[in-house]
């Protein structure tokens, strides 16, 4: 039965417990990344830095199939409340691992928070549809969308903040654990709800269930559709993302601070855009913000290269003090509000258009698609870097090539339009 409101007793627990969820494993990854600056090599703390992000990923590319069939065959806010159980032995090892100053344990249990991420990923979005219909399962997922961009923000922050106080090592994964003991306790309110696949067994030869859900997702043309649109929002996000500390750093002259108000800005702005999405978008003309989003994108992408290859800002007072770094902030904020307003639609069709016995598959196959093209796209750009392509070349070749995805999406989504009539 759908419900009427997102404030109600159905929803509150949910969006807690996933917003929890992602203030904790960034907490944990930037606390690592900034133990990482201060106590290994520049070189040492750039290669964990970047091997963290990919050990974070590759779940979701290996285990994702499983993860799905499980959500199907089963209660998915029981499984939720076991994941949270999950995720809380995990800070308990980090707490080791911080004390001990163990880099490799340390990488050891974020690998293991990305496992637990790509298992909780298709019980949070498959869960959505069973709580929600219609216009508010737009709203839902606009919810859902800002509270995890809003945990990703306040979990980095947090993260390098205590760690670098008198006993951080201590304090940092403290605060992980009881952020984990506050998930188990909302995941223990999530309304139950029952199997969408009864007796649907996990397949555990990873390489044969990947193949056969991308089977699976591929003969949906609207799901498949939805796929490949959000993994281009994920690898354009992740290219403008990677983008800001050599941006900072070779162009700005920044301090790390510009770094995370950079990030900050972008994060709050994708929030703000998912929640303005939940009260726009309907469920007629789901994709019809989707287009005049993402030329936005690419304009403010592009404004944003083109303004900030002229700004010279060491620090975030020096930044706030000119109207040209006014003008960068409001770019990002702009191109990353266009990206709330793309992203949460194509969400709703997935789940929308998803049979019901294979909706968490389907956010799995989601899943797969969406890693491997942030890891592609980080691959690229890394690539570009190293031959010496500036930040705003590579900006703007994003820019114009989100461009070409638009024109791909409009023409998909009118044939789409015309299948349905």
């Amino acid at each position: 039965m759908a419900e009427p409101r997102l404030t109600s007793r159905h929803f509150i627990p949910l969006f807690i417990t996933q917003a929890l969820g992602a203030l904790n494993d960034n907490l944990f990854k930037n606390a690592l990344v900034v133990l990482a600056l201060f106590n290994l090599s520049t070189r040492q703390a750039a290669a964990l830095s970047a091997l963290s992000g990919g050990l974070f990923l590759l779940p979701y590319i290996l285990v994702s199939a499983p993860a799905g069939q499980l959500a199907d065959a089963h209660d998915k806010a029981r499984l939720m409340l076991w994941t949270k159980y999950w995720e809380l032995g995990l800070m308990l090892l980090a707490l080791i691992g911080f004390l001990t100053g163990h880099f490799g344990f340390l990488l050891a249990v974020l690998a293991g928070l990305g496992l637990q991420a790509a298992f909780f990923s298709p019980l949070k979005y498959g869960i959505l549809p069973e709580l929600f219909s219609g216009d508010r399962l737009v709203c839902g997922n606009g919810a859902i969308e800002a509270g995890t961009f809003a945990g990703i923000v306040l979990g980095t922050v947090v993260g390098g903040v205590l760690i670098l106080l008198p006993h951080g090592r201590f304090l940092a994964p403290l605060a992980a654990i009881l952020l984990a003991l506050a998930g188990i306790l909302s995941a223990r309110n999530i309304p139950a709800t029952p199997p969408a696949a009864p007796g649907l067994k996990p397949d555990w030869n990873l390489w044969r269930a990947n193949i056969q859900l991308l089977r699976i997702a591929a003969a949906n043309r609207p799901v498949w559709f939805a796929c490949w649109s959000i993994s281009w929002f994920w690898a354009l996000g992740a290219t403008v993302l990677a983008a800001f500390p050599v941006l900072a750093k070779a162009r700005l002259h920044a301090d790390g601070h510009v770094v995370t108000l950079l990030l900050g800005v972008f994060a709050v702005g994708v929030g703000i855009g998912a929640l303005v999405a939940g009260r726009v978008v309907h469920g007629r003309h789901l994709l019809r913000m989707t287009l005049p989003a993402g030329l936005g994108m690419s304009l403010f992408i592009a404004d944003f290269a083109i303004t900030a290859a002229h700004l010279t800002v060491p620090d975030v007072p020096t930044l706030l003090a000119r109207l040209a770094g006014w003008h960068a902030l409001i770019d990002l904020a702009l191109t990353a509000i266009c990206g709330g307003l793309f992203s949460v639609p194509f969400y709703v069709l997935l789940q929308g258009r998803a049979a019901t016995a294979e909706r968490a598959r389907m956010v799995s196959a989601n899943n797969v698609l969406n890693a491997a093209a942030t890891l592609a796209a980080g691959g690229i750009e890394a690539v570009a870097y190293a031959k010496g392509t500036s930040p705003g070349t590579v900006l703007l070749i994003a820019a114009c090539l989100n461009l070409a995805v638009m024109g791909w999406i409009w023409r998909t989504a009118l044939g789409l339009n015309r299948a349905r009539r």
